[in-house]
């Protein structure tokens, strides 16, 4: 390792260490900055920090547009505070590579999809069963509560009620504990996963409720990759990429639409819907009403029927 690879990450770890103490879990910051320090320890690259370096590494991976505005802002914020001990430098123009503030349309699977989604999670690893046995949860859980796959894997154990069918989310996006309950169906496949993961790892190794092939907490990058393989087998990883994002986004048209088949006063039932999702404010949730061409022809029908009939 060369020398400014060493100072390099001993800076990271410091600036880490500062954002923390200053309240920020700065998660996905720090595991973008760690990558950076091994970037340039395995190239060895000699200092200092320039721009072309900091594009060379932003683009030394796949990701979106957006994905890699994101990373250049963290490194941008990064290289700011390096300079205070270097002053050689480089400063990143936020100009460079700006983020697209467009919403991307979410890919909404159908019944038959989501199956093969599933049925393809368990097959992503045969040499590791663990990892597709919490992946075929996890899939099953997100598209049958909507939740962020982030609070999905911050899960604990004492977070998950399996006798009542509760879940206590934490540290949600806008700092809001809230309580989801599960369908009995949901709750036994819970089950069902927390015995073969206790038989799995008898001792346990980690506080969390979904774990790795090694025993520890899944991480989203973990999550990530295994997605993108259930997706290949299910044949699902042509045209738009799916994102687990996504089965949040189909919980919420599903909702509606099973509402809007039933005659019921959707207008009224969004705060709750927008409670059980953690948003801060039901508006929010009223942009899924545009989710679908299934969605928009039952609104419009009920808008046909209703002004028909006035």
């Amino acid at each position: 390792m060369s020398t400014f690879a060493k100072l390099l990450a001993d800076r990271v770890e410091g600036y880490i260490a500062l954002r923390r103490s200053l309240g920020y879990e700065f998660e996905k910051s720090s595991a973008i900055l760690r990558r950076l320090a091994r970037y340039v320890g395995a190239g060895q690259l000699d200092g200092p920090l320039t721009r072309d370096m900091a594009i060379k590494f932003i683009f030394s991976w796949e990701g979106t547009a957006n994905g890699r505005a994101i990373n250049h802002g963290i490194l941008r914020r990064f290289c700011e505070h390096l300079a205070i001990y270097d002053a050689r430098t480089e400063a990143l123009d936020p100009r460079e590579l700006p983020r697209s503030r467009a919403i991307p349309p979410a890919r909404i699977l159908s019944d038959e999809e989501l199956g093969s989604l599933i049925s393809a999670s368990s097959r992503v690893s045969p040499r590791y069963p663990q990892r597709g046995l919490t992946l075929t949860m996890l899939v099953g859980l997100l598209a049958s509560t909507g939740l962020r796959s982030g609070e999905a894997l911050r899960l604990n154990r004492t977070d998950v009620d399996l006798a009542d069918g509760i879940l206590h989310i934490r540290k949600t996006k806008f700092r809001k504990d809230r309580l989801v309950p599960v369908h009995t169906t949901t709750l036994a496949a819970l089950r069902i996963y927390a015995r073969h993961r206790d038989a799995a790892f008898p001792v346990p190794r980690d506080s969390a409720f979904f774990l790795s092939s090694r025993g520890n907490r899944l991480s989203p990058a973990g999550l990530h990759i295994a997605f993108g393989a259930a997706c290949k087998i299910a044949g699902l990883d042509s045209g738009k990429a799916l994102r687990p994002h996504d089965l949040r986004h189909r919980f919420a048209v599903t909702r509606l639409a099973a509402w809007h088949r039933e005659k019921a006063d959707v207008q009224a039932l969004l705060p709750l819907l927008a409670t059980y999702l953690g948003h801060a404010r039901y508006t929010d949730t009223a942009y899924y009403v545009t989710g679908t061409a299934e969605l928009l022809g039952m609104a419009a029908d009920r808008a046909f029927a209703d002004g028909g009939a006035s």
